[in-house]
Parts: structure tokens; sequence; C-alpha cells
């Protein structure tokens, strides 16, 4: 991506293959969102912002430190790679052999630290949260339930990791439906059944079952396309060894990551009652473009990268330019929509039951101080992705601790300028900010947001950088490509804000699904009428669909 930074509009197409593996990955994962956004609505309409929604989002936080250091970023960076360029030279007896390793290895860890996890709950919930009486009790029970699942969801990142191999891509992203479909199914089984404590219990072990069936469903796939498996220490396997010795950097990058996502955590504990579960609200919409366009395109492209090791760095060069402009063609309209009616989206998606007015309103404001990042949140995965297929983990591992040290200082630094707060018995008064609010309720979330997305553009600046030197040209989407899709996302912002005038007094879900697909046509053809060629692809695509 390049912010305006004079790089060259060259014409490079994306490869075909590419394009459609992307195209699978994408659609796999909007029917998860969609089903998520589903998941978070029942959510908003049963726990509000209110004390059990706190709880909620911190317990499904808190155990995902397996999920990350070990799951589908750590596997892209070191087991897919290796596994990928294994079959490529056809040595599927040794690549069944790693895979087998690399799932007995992942069993191990997993499964030790779920144990540690349900052992010392209380521990963890001390150390990583600032809450007391009900809400503490209420996690430590929460914590029991949900570190298991997320072994169990490790396991599920390495099936993905031997379907993409393969080139199928559809399922492994599709799966986390099922997990949930089955938190969905809590909710409205025992909803009108038990009172909130034992709902909150109820919808826990959903997600555990959930989590299960996402595992469980890879699992034929996977054996119908590798009967090689064998599981293993590993001992004898170069190629494991190697894969082993690569996700140590890329094990401390997602570290220096689940740490400063646990002290951003801890920081929104201080705030008042809410901030955990509007900062969770806020994250769902904000990740849905990182998960559709910058995981899809990456995802796709890093198994054929690393089976092309000879021609790579022609490759990589192509594949990421035309990577970063599929993603920019759809996240630079995200990002408008996001700032120019988030609060329609919000409303559409939320506003319900518990959730009012004053939630919808904050909810927004830190959506948009999450969404100042998100360009350089989704181009970075982009690069992110290169790095991989060159086998360098290190290099993203250092930005990535760069991106945490300042996400969290400015974060900090802001976040007590909206409110105040109490830190071990301390006082520490709002700031020059604190003037400011939403229909009453404080701002010290979105110190937070924007802390974050300061953190994502410096990361980004640092891997644009290191990989164009590498490559030996500058490395973006082009100025031109860029002016052109923000020119068109601000003309459907415009027909967006018409639309939602003229809408109004209908149902906030009613209106925000009309007020987005106004926004989203008039892009589209504004960005073919600008001349740009994602725009014409997708309308071609559209066509050949039509009866």
């Amino acid at each position: 991506m390049a912010a305006a930074s004079g790089e060259p509009d060259v014409a490079v197409p994306a490869p075909p293959r590419a394009g459609a593996a992307a195209f699978l990955v994408g659609l796999g994962i909007f029917s998860s969102r969609i089903v998520g956004l589903l998941r978070e609505r029942v959510l908003a309409t049963y726990f509000g912002t209110g004390l059990h929604a706190d709880v909620f989002a911190a317990g499904m936080r808190l155990p995902n430190v397996l999920q990350n250091l070990l799951g589908e970023g750590t596997l892209s960076a070191s087991f897919i790679p290796a596994y990928s360029a294994l079959l490529g030279q056809g040595r599927t007896q040794e690549a069944g052999r790693v895979a087998g390793a690399a799932f007995a290895l992942l069993l191990a860890i997993a499964g030790a630290i779920s144990l540690l996890g349900v052992l010392f709950a209380p521990l963890v919930v001390s150390v990583f949260t600032n809450f007391t009486g009900q809400r503490r009790e209420l996690l430590i029970a929460v914590v029991r339930i949900l570190f298991p699942m997320t072994g169990v969801l490790v396991l599920s990142a390495w099936a993905l990791g031997i379907l993409n191999s393969h080139r199928k891509f559809f399922l492994p992203y599709f799966s986390p439906v099922l997990w949930n479909a089955a938190i969905i199914a809590a909710f409205v089984t025992f909803g009108s059944r038990l009172d909130l404590d034992g709902l909150l219990m109820a919808v826990s072990w959903g997600a555990l079952v959930g989590g299960a069936l996402q595992f469980v469903v890879q699992l034929p796939a996977v054996w119908r396309l590798d009967r090689e498996i064998r599981i293993g220490t590993g001992k004898a396997e170069p190629a494991f060894k190697d894969a082993v010795r690569k996700a140590g950097p890329a094990i401390l990058g997602r570290g220096v990551v689940q740490i400063s996502g646990y002290v951003d955590l801890w920081l929104a504990t201080l705030l008042a009652v809410g901030a955990v579960a509007r900062i969770r609200y806020a994250q769902t919409l904000y990740l849905l473009p990182i998960s559709l366009f910058a995981m899809s395109v990456a995802a796709a492209a890093l198994p054929d990268l690393a089976r092309d090791r000879d021609g790579a760095l022609g490759a990589l060069r192509e594949r990421t330019v035309a990577a970063l402009r599929r993603v920019a063609f759809f996240v630079v309209p995200s990002f408008v929509a996001f700032v120019a009616i988030g609060d329609v989206l919000v409303a559409g998606l939320y506003r319900a039951g518990e959730f009012n007015d004053a939630d919808v309103r904050i909810v927004w404001l830190i959506l948009i101080g999450y969404s100042a990042g998100l360009l350089a949140s989704t181009t970075t995965r982009v690069y992110q992705s290169a790095f991989f297929a060159l086998r360098d983990t290190v290099t993203p591992a250092r930005a990535a601790i760069v991106r945490v040290v300042v996400a969290l200082v400015v974060g900090a630094t802001l976040m007590v300028q909206f409110e105040s707060v109490t830190v071990f018995g301390v006082a520490i008064p709002a700031g020059s900010l604190s003037s400011f609010d939403a229909l009453g309720l404080p701002l010290g979330p979105l110190g937070l947001a924007a802390g974050a997305s300061l953190g994502a553009w410096i990361e980004w600046a640092l891997l644009k950088r290191a990989l164009s030197a590498h490559v030996g040209v500058r490395l973006g989407a082009g100025a031109s490509a860029l002016t052109r899709m923000f020119a068109a996302a601000l003309a459907a912002a415009a027909g967006g804000y018409a639309a939602e005038r003229a809408l109004a007094a209908w149902h906030p879900l009613l209106e925000a699904g009309v007020v987005a697909a106004v926004f989203g046509a008039i892009y589209v053809a504004a960005a073919a009428a600008l001349k740009l060629d994602q725009a014409g692809a997708l309308l071609q695509r559209l066509r050949r669909r039509r009866p």
C-alpha cells in the first residue's frame, strides 16, 4: 500500500489461481463472520454492555494465549511454507511425517497450557484484569471452561494449514460457523430458562463444544488429502526442525502482541463498567474487513509462493503488488463507511434489548479510533505473508514489537486524558479531554483505540521499507489507484448519508442493510467509472454469474 508516496502505478495482473483461492478464503471467512455478527447481536441483546458482557469479553480474551501464540499466524510463518515446499517437490511421505510431528507438538503444548489455565484460573484473572467481586468470580469460572476451548482451536489451525497447503481453502475458513452457531444455540436454548449468571456459564460451554466441532469437521478432509500423516517427534526430519526454528521468532512476535493484548485488557478493566464489552463490539466490526480481505488474500498467496522457491522473488513482487491493490480496493471503502455511516451500522447490528443509544454512540467512536489504522493493519498482513514466503520471521517480529510499544504507551496516555482511573489504589485524574463524552459515557476506550491505530501505521512503515529494500523496488498499491479508491468511497458515503436521512424511521437493522447496500453499489459504480481494474473484474464476475 502506498499512502500517497508516489509509487508508479505499475500494471501487475493478479495470478488467476491466487484470485480464485482468495475468493474461496474470503467466502469461507464471510460465512463465518456473518454468523459471528449474528452471535454478537444475540450477545448484545441478552447482556448489553453490562457486567456479564464484560466477563464474557474478558473470558474470550484471556485464554487466547494458545491460539495467538501457536495458531494460524505462527503456522503460516513456519509449518505451512515447509509442508507446502515438500508437497511441491513430491516428497509426500516426508511431508506427512512433518505434519504428524507438528500435530504431536501442538497437542502436547496446547494440552499442558490448557491444564495450567484451568488449575491457575484465579491467578490468571488476578494478574490480567482488575475485576473484583462478582465479576472476578464469574470470570474465573468462565476461564476454566474456555482455556480447553482455545487448545482445541489450535489443533483446528493445524488442520487449516494442511488444507491450505493442498489448496483447499473454503472448509477451514468456513468451519468457525460451527463455533459461532454453538454459542448462538446456547443463548437461544437457555436464554429464557436461566438467570444471567447461569446463561453466562451455558454460553461458555457452548463455545467449548463449538471449538471441538470446528476441529472435528476438518479431519475427514485432512485424512483424504494426506494419508501419509504419521504422528511422531520429528527428530529425524530436517524440515520439521527448520520449521520449529522459524517458529521461534514468529512466536516471539505473536507473544509480544499477546502481552500487548493482555495489557490492553488490563487497562480497559480500569475504566468504567462496560468498557471491555464496548471495545469488543467495536473490534468485531473493525476486524471484519481484516478477516475478509487481508487474511483471504495473504492466506491464498502463501502456499504457492512457498512451493516455487526458485522464482519466488519475481513472483513475490507481482503477487505482493496485486494483493495490496486487491486489499486496498475493499478496505478503503470499509474505512470511509465506518467513519461516515458507522453509527447506522452499529445500531443495525447491536441496537436491541439492553444495548441503548448511548452504547451505539460510544461503540461508533471507538470503531472510528480503530479504523484510523485499518488500511495499515490490512496491508501489513500482505507484507507479513511475503516475509513468511521468504522464510523470514524475524523482521515481522521486530516490527510487531515496535508496534506494541507505541500502541500501549500512546493508548494509555490518551486513555487517562479522557477518563480518570485508579491504579493500585492511586487515583489518576482525567486530563484535558475529560469534557468530551458519548451521551454521558466516558471515552477512555477511544484513547486505547487511537493508540492501536498509531502502532499499526508504525508497523506498516517498517515492514514496507524492509520488504521494498529486499526486492529492490518500492512495493505499494500506487498513489493514483488509492486516490481513485478514496474518491469513489467518498461518493458512496454521500449516497449512504442521503439514504440514512431518508430511512431514519425504519427499523435499525433494515436501515443499516439498505444504507450499506446503497454505499456498496455506488462505490463499485464510481470505481468502475474511474477505471479501477478491481471494479471492472468484480462487475465481470457478477455478469458471468447472472442467469
